[in-house]
């Protein structure tokens, strides 16, 4: 264990965690956009900004990157910090002036209206790439990616179509900090919305009670991967001994 300050308080906190961990650990708020403690450290939103002092120099870094340091001193609650944060959530809100999450955020850092013109056309999308971590790093399957750069980049599926490799499984909807993507279950089909495509995909029926419960293709992916026959997964949990 090693000790920083942060905002005046000594606190004891692991090796190797960051600073936006161990702040919110112990209850002291830094807001941010992209993280996840169930994927790898982006840093893309910057919302996260905070001040940090070691050996007399002081400077901005994004505390879901930086780790935490013997002696660190760390200020959250700067009014320096708390302009670069505001004039970071207009930007997002000119990027996606439509996403509820965005507005809320923006009203409880106090901006109450946005300098820049807005970009229409971008939906909800942050290009925080919670999604594509997601999709690649927890479920394995690469189904969606960071495609272009600067200010034609976007999150898509391959070539903007239907992704094979897609398995349905949500964790790119459940992810989204924004609600850029939506999941919706409809009879026998779910529906899987991003930005730039619509996917559908072909539920399993239960053998017992005939629910529709789970896609296809997760199941069948399951069973490949734990080597358990797919007809093992014919009843929802509900309905299994």
């Amino acid at each position: 264990m090693i000790t920083v300050n942060i905002d005046g308080r000594e606190i004891q906190a692991e090796e190797g965690k960051v600073i936006l961990e161990v702040a919110r650990d112990n209850c002291i708020y830094i807001p941010a956009l992209c993280h996840d403690e169930s994927v790898s450290a982006y840093g893309s939103c910057r919302l996260c900004l905070v001040e940090i002092e070691k050996g007399g120099r002081t400077r901005l870094v994004a505390s879901c990157l930086y780790q935490v340091e013997e002696g660190l001193t760390v200020r959250t609650d700067t009014t320096g910090v708390n302009d670069i944060r505001r004039m970071v959530i207009e930007l997002l809100l000119a990027r996606c002036p439509d996403s509820e999450v965005l507005q809320k955020l923006a009203e409880k850092l106090g901006v109450n209206a946005v300098r820049f013109q807005p970009d229409d056309g971008k939906g909800k999308c942050i290009l925080c790439a919670l999604c594509t971590r997601a999709c690649q790093e927890v479920v394995g399957v690469s189904a969606i990616s960071m495609a272009n750069r600067g200010v034609n980049r976007q999150m898509t599926t391959p070539f903007f179509n239907v992704s094979d490799d897609c398995i349905a499984c949500g964790s790119c909807a459940y992810i989204c900090p924004t609600e850029a993507i939506s999941i919706e279950d409809v009879g026998d089909t779910r529906v899987i919305t991003m930005p730039n495509v619509k996917m559908e995909f072909k539920l399993k029926q239960c053998a017992k009670c005939g629910r529709y419960f789970a896609p296809e293709k997760q199941l069948e992916f399951i069973s490949k991967k734990s080597g358990v026959p797919v007809d093992t997964f014919s009843t929802c949990i509900d309905c299994r001994d």
